[in-house]
């Protein structure tokens, strides 16, 4: 944190006298040069962490200064989203134990992989720590036996997931069940007073709050990316303008209790783990206004959850005739 916000510091001065940008050498070697010759405690850590730090900063500057609608990069604050990277001598050991440089021998929960480890990213959420660890897969993708050809999949707030062979999974809904304690934990750390211990105590018991929501949404999400992927050759989704549907205030807090980026995000990588193909229907393909029987086309406003086609008389549920139409998209 101190080296990113030294390096952005810097950053600022360089870009408003010269407009141009540093690059993540460059201000190591500033760090170097004038912040670690004057703070001795910089030599007791590992310098992988300044280092990846002004890296991400590098790239995060290059975002702002060539992606449109990218924001300026911002100072990070101690207690928010705390982490750091490591590299180098990393083994894990037999169990449940990793060495780590500089820090040694730790502990986790859970019983890790015996694979060798390339750099580790280490974070804290909630006053918990976690450890995540990139390293080669060197196997191919590992197909699994499928139970249907062609599935089609409507995501919606009422339904997480309606499916086109008629299976569903609710929405669990995780931020509308822990709104009310969220918003009263988050009024108690507001009349505690700033930098006092009974604020810090408030803020840890809002974040585990915050944190078990996120589990269970991403809990969801996972089990139902990993059911498609793994039973199904083909899954067509829609290309969901996520963004967009975000503006709209009425509902916003509803779709991002869902997940629909993080859905579509997993279902990606897990169809190319599992052997199966993932297509993404046209982001203006009228899934919910086709009738999946005859193929007639008429307005559906979001109120109607009963699609009554008024051509050939089918009358069915709004989101498994989108997601029959989505399966019919790929049999095209």
């Amino acid at each position: 944190m101190t080296a990113y916000n030294w390096g952005l510091a810097t950053c600022i001065s360089e870009y408003e006298a010269t407009k141009k940008r540093l690059s993540a050498i460059t201000l190591h070697k500033g760090l170097v040069a004038e912040v670690k010759s004057e703070n001795t405690w910089y030599y007791e850590v590992s310098k992988c962490a300044p280092q990846q730090a002004l890296r991400d900063l590098e790239r995060a500057f290059k975002n702002f200064l060539t992606i449109p609608k990218r924001g300026f990069p911002k100072f990070k604050k101690k207690g928010k989203k705390d982490s750091f990277y490591l590299e180098g001598s990393i083994k894990i050991l037999k169990g449940n134990y990793i060495k780590l440089p500089r820090i040694g021998i730790v502990k986790t929960y859970e019983i890790l992989p015996s694979v060798p480890v390339k750099n580790v990213t280490i974070s804290k959420r909630a006053n918990n720590w976690y450890i995540s660890f990139k390293y080669d897969l060197e196997s191919e993708p590992n197909p699994t036996p499928k139970q249907r050809d062609i599935i089609g999949v409507d995501v919606g707030i009422n339904t997480l997931a309606t499916c086109s062979d008629g299976t569903k999974y609710a929405n669990v809904k995780a931020y509308k069940q822990a709104k009310k304690r969220l918003t009263r934990y988050q009024r108690r750390v507001q009349k505690k007073e700033p930098g006092s211990k009974n604020r810090a105590k408030a803020v840890k018991k809002l974040a585990r709050v915050h944190k078990k929501v996120a589990d269970i949404r991403a809990d969801t999400l996972h089990k139902l990316t990993t059911w498609l992927a793994k039973n199904h050759s083909t899954i067509v989704i829609e290309d969901l303008n996520v963004s967009g549907m975000l503006k709209n205030h009425k509902l916003a807090s509803a779709i991002a209790d869902c997940g629909f980026y993080e859905f579509k995000r997993q279902l990606s990588y897990k169809c190319e783990w599992y052997g199966s193909e993932l297509i993404i229907a046209d982001r203006f393909y009228p899934s919910s206004q086709l009738c999946s029987q005859c193929g007639h086309q008429q307005k559906m406003p979001l109120h109607k959850r009963t699609y009554k086609c008024y051509y050939c008389g089918l009358e069915t549920d709004r989101d498994f005739n989108a997601a029959v139409n989505l399966e019919n998209y790929a049999r095209q």
